[in-house]
């Protein structure tokens, strides 16, 4: 593994999001002096919240897995991440809606959900649940150290039995392929190939090696961080500070002083320059700050229409997370992916954190947030830069609330007292690369080693790079796991 050489006692991280809090606590585990440096406020990055008449809303994930990974990431410090953060596992992660009116509550506990599997197609679905989720464990198993939780230098890097492996078991054929091969009822292949948008492909393109998404949420659970996601960039940014990280909020980079091969300084906005032996990088778009970073034309995920809502009704017997499915399915894949089109029969996620944690809203009310798939601005990656989203927004958010009180959620639009929408203009606006919060898609060319490495080979070579879009990937769990493969980049390979 390539690491930054030269001296790198005192580092620069650019941005307080999940990566760039991860490689703090990480590098300030190694005894490195770190500056963190934030344009917000305060931490959380893509993981904001908004606090409105009582109202706690979370704007960025809502679906929160492998709490291990933030625990592992504490630990580095020395703090443990039960005295930091109050977790609660939830028994339902997720309530499957379908288009018929039937529905499918998904449990952590194997033998819950198969009967739950049962009831709705029978024992031979349920029979063959088991031996999928057996199988979405053996291929996680194998990719957690080939693809995901390691750094890649090179394709040559992923030679090994594991690759094999999985090309054995299919890893490289298509998602909804392999899927088909496990369940003949189409609403049991929807629910365990939907997580492809999640990388940014549908699930028709997606090579079956993302089914290990599933893994994450439905095969390994879901748990609620009381406070809301929000309180989990607190924490960490708390135990970083504690353990003597310096925190720069509301201060925007400028540029990097270069000298040579490296960078010397971080120069903010203001005149202001710290001095630095090494840089982290976390911005969506790095090729922005760092000199000499270059990047084939990238191909970007979808992005989305949210709906984060602060309703006067208790909402009664509605999950903590709902996949509300449409009828459509290809379809409306075409559509947002190949057609800049949004779905025409939208499938939603549609969490209510207030079901779990009753902070998070005033007494005989609930918080929603809707999560709508829509198409990105940019046409190379299938999206649509001409759909003006100021004019559209009013128009399609009711048509969101229209369509959700048709599928259970009655009296939900009369209900609104709080209300905050974000599209792709919002994301664009926040400076996210062809408005999309789920960064660059997770298409074979973007994967595993031909994804932007953590420490690239053009521009200064101390400059490393975190996040959604680089190495390994999209998501929290991908995240968190960046901030440890960059702080690696500089520390040298941590022993476990």
């Amino acid at each position: 593994m390539r690491t930054v050489p030269g001296r790198t006692d005192r580092v620069v991280v650019v941005g307080a999001g999940l990566a760039g809090l991860a490689t703090a606590l990480r590098l300030r585990g190694a005894g490195r002096e770190v500056t963190v440096v934030e344009r917000g406020d305060g931490p959380g990055g893509r993981a904001g919240v908004v606090r409105r008449d009582g109202y706690v809303l979370d704007t960025g994930p809502s679906v929160f897995t492998a709490p291990e990974l933030v625990a592992d990431t504490l630990a580095a410090v020395g703090e443990r991440l039960e005295d930091r953060l109050t977790l609660v596992p939830l028994e339902t992660t997720y309530r499957a809606q379908f288009a018929d009116g039937s529905h499918l509550d998904v449990h952590a506990d194997v033998d819950a959900f198969a009967a739950e599997v049962e009831t709705l197609a029978g024992p031979a679905e349920a029979a063959a649940l088991r031996r999928y989720l057996a199988d979405l464990a053996e291929l996680y198993r194998l990719q957690l150290r080939t693809f995901i939780d390691r750094n890649l230098d090179t394709p040559l890097d992923l030679l090994g039995p594991e690759l094999w492996a999985l090309a054995r078991r299919g890893g490289f054929g298509r998602l909804s392929s392999h899927v088909a091969r496990f369940f003949d009822d189409d609403r049991l292949r929807r629910l365990f190939s939907f997580q492809a948008l999640y990388a940014g492909v549908s699930p028709f393109r997606a090579i079956a090696a993302y089914a290990v998404i599933a893994q994450l949420d439905i095969g390994a659970g879901v748990w609620h961080p009381v406070g809301g996601i929000g309180a989990v960039p607190r924490a960490m940014a708390a135990a970083a500070q504690d353990a003597g990280v310096v925190f720069r909020y509301g201060a925007t980079v400028e540029q990097l002083d270069v000298r040579g091969r490296r960078v010397t300084g971080v120069c903010l906005e203001g005149g202001e320059r710290l001095p630095a032996d090494a840089v982290v990088v976390t911005t969506d778009v790095p090729e922005g700050l760092v000199p000499g970073l270059r990047r084939r034309r990238p191909t970007y995920s979808p992005s989305c229409v949210t709906l984060h809502l602060g309703v006067r009704d208790e909402l009664p017997g509605q999950a903590h997370h709902t996949i509300s499915f449409g009828a459509a399915w290809q379809q409306v894949f075409d559509e947002l992916t190949r057609n800049g089109r949004p779905m025409s029969d939208p499938s939603l996620l549609v969490s209510m954190p207030s079901r779990t944690d009753r902070s998070l809203a005033p007494d005989g009310g609930q918080v929603l947030s809707v999560v709508a798939p829509a198409p990105n601005l940019d046409p190379h990656s299938g999206g649509n830069p001409g759909i003006d989203w100021d004019a559209l927004t009013p128009r399609y958010r009711e048509e969101v609330l229209g369509v959700l009180e048709a599928r259970g959620w009655a009296g939900l639009s009369d209900a609104i007292e709080v209300e905050h929408v974000d599209t792709p203009l919002t994301w664009a606006r926040q400076g996210m690369a062809a408005g999309t919060p789920f960064a660059l898609a997770h298409t074979f060319g973007q994967t595993g080693p031909f994804r932007t490495p953590t420490l690239p080979r053009r521009g200064p070579e101390n400059v490393v790079l975190a996040g959604s879009s680089v190495q390994p990937g999209v998501g929290v769990p991908m995240v968190v796991i960046s901030g440890r493969l960059a702080a690696e980049r500089i520390t040298g390979p941590v022993p476990a």
